[in-house]
C-alpha cells in the first residue's frame, strides 16, 4: 500500500527480525510509557517481555509478530496469539513509533491481525491495555474494541498490570 511518505507493507517476522523488533520496542516504550508507569517498571516489563530468548519461545508457541515496514524500514510491529478460549485470537503487543503514530498506520496493522484472526476461524480478538494508556484505549474503542472487564495482574518484581481486557467480534 502507498501512503503519502512512501510504500507502507505489513509482513510477518522470521526469528532473525525479532532483535530488530526489540530493539523498535525499546525505543517506543522509553517515549511512551513515561508517566503511565514508573522507569523501573519499563525497564523491567522491556527485560522480560523483550528477551530474546522469550520472544523466540513465544514464536515457537505459535504467536504471529507483524511487522510494520514503510519503504522497508521497521516502524511498528504487532504479535498475535493464541488464547485460551479457541475462538478468540489474542493481540499481545501492537505498537508504532511516536512519530508515524495518528496517519492509520496503527490501524492498518489492527485491520491486518484482525483479518489473520478471522481467517483461523477466530470470532473475536481480545487485548489488554493499560488503563492510564488513553489515546491507545481511545484508539481500540475507534476500531470497535469494547472493555470487557479490569484486572490486575502481578508480573513480580513487584510490580502489577492495571489493564482493561477489551475485545471485538469480527
Amino acid at each position: 500500500m502507498n501512503s503519502e511518505a512512501g510504500s507502507i507493507s505489513i509482513r510477518s517476522a522470521a526469528l532473525a527480525d525479532l532483535p530488530a523488533i526489540a530493539s523498535l520496542a525499546e525505543v517506543i516504550w522509553r517515549r511512551h510509557y513515561p508517566g503511565i508507569i514508573t522507569v523501573a517498571q519499563i525497564d523491567y516489563m522491556l527485560a522480560r517481555m523483550f528477551a530474546p530468548d522469550e520472544m523466540a519461545r513465544q514464536l515457537a508457541a505459535g504467536t504471529v509478530y507483524e511487522q510494520l515496514l514503510l519503504d522497508g524500514r521497521l516502524i511498528g510491529f504487532a504479535a498475535h496469539g493464541l488464547s485460551a478460549d479457541p475462538a478468540e485470537r489474542r493481540l499481545d503487543k501492537l505498537y508504532v513509533l511516536v512519530e508515524f503514530q495518528r496517519r492509520g498506520h496503527g490501524g492498518m496493522l489492527l485491520r491486518h491481525v484482525m483479518e489473520a484472526a478471522r481467517r483461523l476461524g477466530c470470532t473475536r480478538l481480545t487485548l489488554t491495555v493499560n488503563k492510564r494508556n488513553r489515546n491507545a484505549i481511545a484508539a481500540y474503542q475507534k476500531n470497535g474494541f469494547d472493555i470487557r472487564e479490569s484486572v490486575v495482574v502481578d508480573i513480580g518484581g513487584g510490580f502489577v498490570m492495571d489493564d482493561f481486557v477489551m475485545s471485538r467480534r469480527l
